[in-house]
């Protein structure tokens, strides 16, 4: 038995950890499993892999296995669709008894009565909350680190798992858990998706339940899944829109996919293994008889602008909801919030702004299924504490580095990014699809069709709970 009182990876937990969130649900449904097992060995292997990630805030050992105690005694547990299976929760939204910072040391403490929705909805289907991850302070930037910590990647800890949700990204990839929660404003979801070789979606406006910060950064903010696998994203995902799970319908003809790898932002374009990732995914489609156009989006400056302008208030709204006094904020977030709060007295956040831009993005998919783009110019930012840097040297980084995300939040439509091969230097590389309002089926089918037809390594290599042991020396 190890610390927490689970089993051994290297023995019995070996056979649980590393198996995808339907597996093992469907195991602990059958009684072939108990959650307690699942959960215990999951604490073993991330007692094993936390010191070299940081993945985590808070580890909740005690009050996991006793959740996972009830999992098993449930009454309903053979219709519990995530009967026992460990998930982990961003540190941005309620999980009841625990306290919620936004990533901010300077945040007031307080403990959550009750769980958020997202959160109440995953612990209903049968998840249990192992922990608490890390993000960056208020959930601002592209890289995940604060005052003593720096939480990394697991396909290479000398880079970051990107952010804001990367302390739940460094969790899936080093199969801690299977799952994890996270949430997507400006690319948050899918930027550190993308460095950690994970899919997830961004779900379109009013699919799953927000209610993130003040205001879900004027409305831009989702809540969302990391997983190794589209069945465990597809599972999640309608968890946590209150729909009952199913496997994503095919569509009734070929799609029509437009291709862009042109940036939004002049002056920035993707490296060579970036475009040859699309090109790559290009091939697949057309191999499975689906057509393929060329077609950039009608993403204006404006409308960057508008994005922009929202990122800016949400830290100045954010610090206000938390109770936050901006001269407690790390000085890169005190620039921030100081300029979130000059452009909303201005009056900059202008719903029209995004009214028009939504009907712009919508339109462009008039005569087109989806839109398939590169995520990210090239690798992972360098995993370091970025928050003692500059805001203006915060921002050009985020902003050089992922181009493609925002666009898709100041429209509110879904988005997707899945893994589609590696750099030649071994980290993961990633594409994005997009699509119109109610896509998300559309998009979960697609990227199913793609890992069957090329499958990804689930896991980070150094850390994957799959492989088998290494032999101790004679």
């Amino acid at each position: 038995m190890d610390a927490s009182g689970g089993l051994p990876v290297g023995a019995e937990g070996r056979t649980i950890v590393g198996l995808p969130a339907t597996e093992l649900a469907a195991r602990v449904r059958a009684g072939e499993l108990s959650a307690v097992d699942v959960v215990r060995a999951h604490l073993a292997h991330l007692d094993e892999v936390e010191a070299r990630v940081g993945a985590f805030r808070v580890v909740r050992r005690q009050a996991a296995l006793a959740e996972a105690a009830a999992v098993d005694a449930a009454p309903d547990r053979g219709s519990l669709p995530l009967a026992g299976v460990p998930i982990a929760v961003k540190d941005n939204v309620d999980v009841a008894g625990e306290a919620c910072t936004d990533g901010s040391p300077a945040c007031p403490s307080r403990t959550a009565a009750q769980d958020h929705p997202v959160v109440a909805r995953l612990r209903a289907a049968g998840a249990v909350v192992v922990g608490l991850t890390r993000a960056p302070e208020l959930c601002l930037y592209a890289s995940t680190d604060g005052p003593g910590t720096v939480s990394r990647n697991p396909w290479d800890t000398a880079r970051s798992p990107a952010g804001s949700s990367g302390g739940s990204a460094a969790a899936v990839a080093s199969g801690a858990v299977p799952l994890a929660h996270g949430n997507d404003g400006l690319g948050s979801l899918r930027l550190p998706a993308a460095a950690c070789g994970l899919v997830t979606l961004k779900p379109g406006r009013g699919v799953v339940p927000a209610g993130i910060g003040a205001d879900d950064w004027s409305g831009m903010a989702e809540n969302g899944a990391l997983a190794t696998t589209v069945a465990d994203l597809a599972l999640a995902h309608a968890v946590m829109a209150g729909e009952e799970p199913a496997p994503p319908v095919a569509p009734d003809r070929p799609l029509r996919v437009a291709v862009s790898t042109r940036s939004p932002l002049p002056g920035i374009r993707a490296d060579g293994p970036a475009r040859a990732a699309v090109d790559a995914v290009v091939g697949l489609l057309t191999a499975a008889g689906h057509t393929v156009v060329r077609r950039d989006p009608p993403v204006s400056p404006g409308a960057a602008a508008g994005a922009v302008a929202r990122w800016m208030a949400g830290a100045a709204n954010d610090a206000e909801h938390l109770g936050i006094d901006l001269a407690d904020l790390q000085p890169r977030s005190r620039t921030h919030a100081r300029i979130g709060r000059a452009v909303r007295a201005a009056g900059l956040v202008r719903p029209a702004t995004a009214d028009r831009f939504r009907q712009r993005m919508t339109a462009f998919f008039a005569d087109v299924d989806l839109l398939l783009s590169p995520v990210t110019t090239g690798p992972p930012l360098p995993a370091r504490p970025w928050h003692e840097r500059s805001f203006l040297a915060n921002v050009t980084a985020n902003a050089r580095w992922a181009p493609w995300t925002a666009a898709w939040n100041l429209a509110g439509l879904p988005a997707l990014v899945l893994p589609a091969g590696t750099r030649p230097e071994g980290h993961p590389l990633a594409v994005q699809f997009a699509g119109p309002p109610g896509a998300e089926t559309r998009l979960l089918w697609v990227a199913g069709e793609l890992e069957r037809r090329q499958p990804w390594r689930r896991y980070a290599p150094v850390f994957d709970p799959t492989a088998p042991p290494v032999p101790a020396p004679a």
